[in-house]
């Protein structure tokens, strides 16, 4: 069985807790000290929201139903705390959430001290669908672009990828725009040229 092993790091704002650099040693002039911002607290909607999110994800590639159920309940659990989750951490206490494994009370951890989550995640190739399979074929495409682009438009082929990409559907999918649709478009008419004896239509 083939595992496509994955790593994903999701971003909810700029880092809490900005790590140091060689300028911070640098000598500062009087009237020139930095200011002291006070930065914001990652919440617990935020939270949820990103472990529901990867729930989502876990979901749509057939991933392990015990992981995906984990991610759901804990999203569930910080929602139930009675306060914020940043503020019981920076007590140095444990999340009074039941069932919650070591690993993913880390990554809680990790987005409320940074405003971002890193996760490995294993993709089983043969789970995905022909559709998704056949468009990871083209340049640029990775496996989550495909599921995407397989599960919120229907592209499961080269040419449909074309006419897509033509019609400037793309462009309108959360997280593309024009210049990711236009080097979808490029990669694809490479394909489609090495495969289709006749020119394609607008390719010039």
């Amino acid at each position: 069985m083939s595992i496509m092993q994955l790593t994903q790091t999701i971003h909810i704002m700029p880092p809490t807790q900005p790590r140091v650099g060689k300028r911070a040693h640098q000598p500062t002039l009087p009237g020139m000290e930095p200011e002291l911002n006070i930065p914001p607290k990652v919440t617990n909607r935020q939270i949820a929201e990103v472990l529901s999110g990867i729930a989502d994800l876990l979901d749509t590639q057939r991933g392990n139903p015990y992981r995906i159920q984990a991610y759901r309940n804990a999203a569930r659990g910080v929602l139930d705390l009675p306060e914020p989750a940043a503020d019981i951490l920076a007590r140095g206490e444990v999340l009074p959430i039941q069932g919650l494994g070591d690993r993913l009370r880390g990554r809680i951890a990790e987005l409320v001290q940074y405003g971002s989550m890193t996760f490995q995640n294993g993709l089983c190739m043969q789970t995905l669908p022909t559709g998704v399979r056949a468009l990871m074929a083209i340049e640029h495409v990775g496996p989550y672009t495909a599921i995407r682009l397989y599960e919120e438009l229907g592209i499961d082929s080269a040419e449909k990828l074309w006419q897509a990409a033509q019609q400037q559907r793309i462009r309108h999918l959360p997280g593309f725009g024009v210049r990711s649709e236009a080097r979808l478009k490029e990669a694809v008419r490479h394909v489609l040229q090495n495969t289709q004896p006749h020119p394609l239509h607008g390719a010039a």
